[in-house]
């Protein structure tokens, strides 16, 4: 089973220089994260019919109800976790695969990548996809995401890509001490948060507004 696109005018490596150049106007520092994502193909992780759309600044449909986010929405959300490079990412947990390509990203500014996603098949699909694209330190697992993954934490990170109301106990549980944990929260007015573990607690800030689909529990094998 392969999931490769053929190549066509609009995921030509240039496409990718120009993503980054306006990430970078829409307000993306961290030199980082714009580097690994102006090195991994965006095209490839979405549908062959949607791969000329690939590089808009807009969320695009990746099948069983769950889209890839705009590029500005992984760039914000990676910088954020790196806190400005102030965060060391050796170990990172993300809650929600999809499609492989925020996972991608994490595995060129952290040490480790671990992602749980509950939807088999779309699992699947990404497993080939990172596969193929050479992307080894990464470990996929088919899980309920809203348990975390406590057997390989505590993390530097936690990274949630689908919003939820209130961050569960457990999550917060396999923070490391001076982790962050980055996440849409809300219902229908949603916002992207960041939780910092620190000697006083837990601190959460709330910052920009955004629209994720909501975080499901449950595994979905077919």
């Amino acid at each position: 089973m392969s999931v490769r696109h053929s190549g066509i005018g609009m995921t030509s490596p240039r496409t990718r220089v120009r993503m980054v150049e306006r990430l970078r106007e829409q307000g993306v520092r961290d030199e980082v994260v714009l580097a690994a994502m102006g090195s991994i193909p965006r095209h490839l992780f979405v549908e062959e019919a949607l791969a000329s759309r690939a590089y808009e600044d807009v969320a695009l449909p990746i099948n069983y109800g769950q889209t890839i986010s705009s590029p500005w929405i992984v760039g914000r959300m990676s910088e954020l976790l790196r806190n400005n490079g102030d965060n060391l990412l050796r170990k990172v947990l993300e809650i929600g695969t999809g499609c492989g390509y925020q996972t991608a990203v994490l595995a060129k500014i952290a040490n480790e990548v671990y992602s749980i996603e509950r939807i088999g098949p779309l699992l699947t699909r990404t497993r080939i996809r990172l596969r193929e694209l050479g992307i080894r330190n990464i470990y996929l697992k088919h899980a309920d995401g809203m348990r975390g993954l406590s057997e390989a934490g505590p993390f530097d990170g936690i990274m949630m890509t689908a919003v939820i109301p209130e961050i569960p106990e457990i999550l917060l549980e396999q923070l490391a001490m001076g982790g962050r944990m980055v996440f849409p929260k809300g219902n229908k007015q949603q916002y992207l948060c960041v939780i910092d573990h620190t000697a006083e607690g837990f601190v959460e800030t709330i910052l920009d507004e955004v629209m994720f689909v909501p975080i499901l529990p449950g595994i979905i094998n077919r």
